[in-house]
């Protein structure tokens, strides 16, 4: 029996109008007589499906199109061309059954009443949604005790840290119990380890409910850790769909070698197995073509004086910049795994 995608996008786009000004009194004074306008496509033509209990990761350099993308898909804005569907609803129209069944959660936005205790906003929460009284204190006993929130439930909002009131809003968004998770940037500002406990509640809450998420992230380390495939939007435009190892694979076809030796080794020398990263007195750091690796490895071991050697990937930073800087991005083809 086939399954309908949960979020399905065909051929998305969002095109903007904005007034065009040139500096100055005169020119802002005829401008406010006489507006002149451009058009700016946001999102271009995005295609993509998600299933059921997908945890996947959108990533972006900023001004990619990442929040417009999430607004459309959460009915905030109206898309100019192409169809989507959100658990079998047209998000814009805002029906209740679609806006019970979704949550947008966005790093930089709060929803808790900033004087009063975070209790009070969850019961406010909960005559939104219409969540009855004993599902309301089964679900934030569940979600408390998941966040290790059940000591902060009564402070005031304004008295607890950036980590503490990140875990709150996520509680507050989830307290309906919604299937989807469309997250924007989640863990912004946190330190590493408010970032690392909210990582572990998503991933839990993503098993326990099989919920479908979709996150977007500058942190790197919160895609790694949650998402097996990726999103890749850049200029409005999807340049990649499927799996994070393809991607980095991809885009990244040399490992990184790192070599220690008994005596200096001239960087001249080393040109001749590799292209070489750094080079210093008896250490350095070599790039290698993935399928040349074997060879290259049997022939420094050979002959050269290496004590130590270590192979690994570049950064996923690194990686993910590169794809967003200058040529490389606009090489690569559209993939998918779907």
């Amino acid at each position: 029996m086939l399954t309908m995608p949960v979020i399905e996008c065909q051929q998305l786009s969002k095109r903007f109008r904005v007034g065009v000004k040139e500096p100055g009194f005169l020119k802002t004074v005829r401008h406010f007589f006489h507006r002149r306008y451009r058009n700016v496509d946001a999102v271009k033509d995005v295609c993509f499906a998600i299933d059921e209990g997908e945890f996947v990761g959108f990533l972006g350099p900023n001004g990619a199109g990442k929040t417009t993308t999430l607004k459309m898909l959460t009915g905030l804005i109206h898309p100019t061309a192409g169809s989507v569907r959100v658990v079998d609803h047209t998000p814009y129209q805002r029906r209740h059954e679609f806006l019970r069944q979704i949550t947008l959660v966005m790093g930089q936005k709060q929803q808790l009443i900033w004087d009063l205790p975070a209790m009070d906003s969850l019961r406010i929460n909960a005559a939104v949604y219409r969540v009855p009284d004993d599902q309301f204190k089964q679900r934030v006993d569940e979600l408390s005790d998941m966040l290790n929130l059940e000591h902060l439930l009564h402070q005031p909002v304004r008295k607890l840290s950036l980590g503490e009131r990140m875990k709150m809003e996520l509680m507050a968004a989830l307290l309906h119990q919604p299937r989807v998770l469309f997250l924007d940037e989640p863990t912004l500002g946190l330190d590493i380890n408010a970032q690392a406990a909210v990582r572990a509640f998503l991933r839990q809450y993503n098993q326990r409910y099989n919920a479908t998420v979709l996150m977007t992230s500058h942190y790197m380390a919160d895609i790694t850790a949650l998402c097996k495939r990726v999103i890749v939007i850049h200029e409005g435009t999807l340049i990649h769909d499927g799996g994070l190892d393809e991607l980095l694979e991809r885009m990244a076809p040399h490992r990184e070698v790192t070599i220690e030796f008994e005596r200096e080794v001239t960087a001249e020398r080393l040109a001749a197995f590799a292209e070489v990263e750094s080079v210093n007195a008896e250490s350095a750091t070599l790039l290698v073509r993935r399928d040349e690796l074997t060879r290259t490895l049997d022939r420094l071991l050979d002959e050269l004086p290496v004590v130590d050697l270590t192979v690994t990937d570049p950064p996923v930073e690194k990686i993910i910049g590169q794809l967003f800087a200058g040529g490389s991005v606009s090489s690569p083809q559209v993939t998918s795994d779907t």
